[in-house]
């Protein structure tokens, strides 16, 4: 009964997998053709079956972006880097989609080590940096092999050595990947969907306005309180801001 039950799973996620790449083919079509809302229609119906991916977001982004809804263009191109952050056609086209947010909020100077961590390490997602590991780890396994069967000295210092330094490699792409993976749980990010709002000083309606943010900014969701969410800007500006004028980047 459970062989039948595992078949029957397998025939259904195929039939599913083939129904998205229908669908997806589809929307490409629709897209090419103009039918922008169309496209996206088709777009979301692969989204909730759960078959998300770079470039299923990174199609939506850009149908919202040909539709000039500038939130919804950059929730998605930023969903499709938070999958893959090398896929260079998202980062080109977000750049795009930013010019037309009305906020232009000078960010804070940033130290070494985090220049370091945005222009290198986050290149690779928590994901991509697991298979490094795992690289690191049959190449260091290999190696050591290789010298424990050597004959020659020269060869197994060689050997030796390689697979010290793989092994090394491989506890630092740990580390980086643990660290990675903090960083995308912890740290929630989110869009601004609302056309224009008002961020106050407390999560309640009679407090005072601080600043106005506008449709496509993005911020760092620090708090929540009822129907409210505690942000931060890029330039460190505070305050609070009703949960559904922002869309979280992290709920993939």
């Amino acid at each position: 009964m459970k062989k039948i039950l595992f078949l029957l799973l397998i025939i259904a996620n195929t039939i599913s997998a083939q129904n998205a790449d229908e669908l997806f083919s589809s929307a490409n079509d629709l897209y090419k053709n103009e039918k922008f809302e169309k496209a996206i229609e088709l777009y979301k119906q692969i989204e909730s079956k759960g078959l998300t991916s770079s470039e299923l977001y990174y199609n939506l982004g850009n149908s919202y972006y040909k539709l000039n809804k500038v939130g919804p263009s950059i929730y998605y191109l930023e969903k499709a880097l938070k999958i893959n952050p090398l896929n260079e056609d998202a980062k080109n086209n977000l750049v795009f989609a930013k010019r037309l947010a009305l906020d232009k909020i000078e960010e804070l100077p940033k130290t070494v080590l985090q220049k370091f961590n945005i222009n290198y390490l986050q290149q690779l997602s928590y994901n991509q940096w697991a298979i490094v590991v795992i690289v690191f780890s049959i190449l260091g396994s290999l190696l050591f092999l290789l010298f424990y069967f050597a004959d020659a000295p020269s060869i197994k210092r060689f050997y030796f050595v390689t697979s010290s330094l793989s092994f090394i490699l491989l506890i630092i792409s740990l580390l980086i990947t643990f660290n990675q993976y903090s960083l995308s749980k912890n740290k929630k990010e989110a869009i601004v969907f609302a056309e224009k709002t008002e961020v106050r000083n407390a999560p309640t309606f009679n407090s005072e306005d601080v600043f106005t943010l506008h449709e496509g900014t993005k911020v760092l969701v620090l708090d929540d309180v009822d129907d409210w969410r505690k942000i931060e800007i890029a330039d460190g500006k505070q305050g609070w801001i009703i949960a559904k004028e922002i869309k979280v980047l992290n709920d993939f």
